[in-house]
This record gives C-alpha cells, sequence and structure tokens, in this order.
C-alpha cells in the first residue's frame, strides 16, 4: 500500500516539534473533531507527517512519522475518539510559514488552506515535497 502524507498542528507553547525531538515520540491524542478523527483513523504506519506549529509561529516545523496506527484515545473514556503515536524524523532546515504556503501557487488547493480549522488533514505526495523543496529539506 503507498505511502500517504498528513499534516497535523499543534500549538507550539503545548507541545512542539522541539518537543516531540526530545521525547522520541508522542501519543497523538485530544482531537475533537469528526473529520480530524477519521483522518487519524486513516493513517497507517510509516506515513509521513508535516509538523505544524499554529497560533504562534503558523509554520511547518518538521517531519514526523507515524509509528503506531489508530487506537481508541485515552483521553476520551467511553467515547469514540481516536489516537496515533508519532515520531520525529527530521526538522525542515528552513521553516515554512503560512505566508510562503499562500504564496506558493503549487499549494492553492492545500487542505491546510481550505480547511484551516482542521488540526489534522491529508496532504498529497506533490505538496508534502513542495514543503520540503521550500524548507530546503531532505528526508533520507
Amino acid at each position: 500500500m503507498p505511502r500517504k502524507y498528513w499534516l497535523m498542528k499543534s500549538e507550539p507553547f503545548k507541545y512542539s516539534f522541539a518537543q516531540l525531538v526530545r521525547d522520541g515520540q508522542t501519543a497523538w491524542d485530544g482531537v475533537r473533531n469528526y473529520e480530524a478523527r477519521n483522518n487519524l483513523r486513516a493513517m497507517k504506519v510509516a506515513d509521513l507527517v508535516l509538523f505544524y506549529h499554529s497560533n504562534e509561529g503558523k509554520a511547518v516545523a518538521g517531519v514526523a512519522r507515524v509509528k503506531r496506527a489508530a487506537y481508541p484515545d485515552p483521553t476520551a473514556e467511553g467515547e469514540d475518539w481516536s489516537a496515533v503515536d508519532v515520531e520525529p524524523v527530521v526538522p525542515l532546515k528552513n521553516q515554512v510559514s503560512l505566508d510562503d504556503i499562500r504564496g506558493e501557487p503549487k499549494l492553492a488547493e492545500m487542505a491546510l488552506l481550505r480547511k484551516p480549522r482542521l488540526s489534522v488533514v491529508s496532504v498529497t505526495k506533490e505538496e508534502f515535497e513542495q514543503v520540503l523543496r521550500m524548507g530546503k529539506t531532505k528526508i533520507a
């Protein structure tokens, strides 16, 4: 099955990409939107994720990888929510700001721009690769 690509948002004061690097992995839990939850459930091990700092920063800060596919969110006792585990892959050499993304015609249809309230969205392979080029970052 081909790899899929995603973008996950986190407020850096709550959980930053640097914190993910320090921790080595984390559970991505607490998502309480049905469409975002369904995106979590669609994630497979080894899918790649653009880690986006929302609110302050408003930029893609790094790349993470899905380490564990969707499982019941332990923070949602008795409710039907999901979590995944992610691990860091690489920080972007240059963070790619929301303004940079808006200014790039190749990213005009990116879900980050079309569905700005969702914390977990899909990204096409082409969008993922364009963001990496803009961030001057390669994945080994």
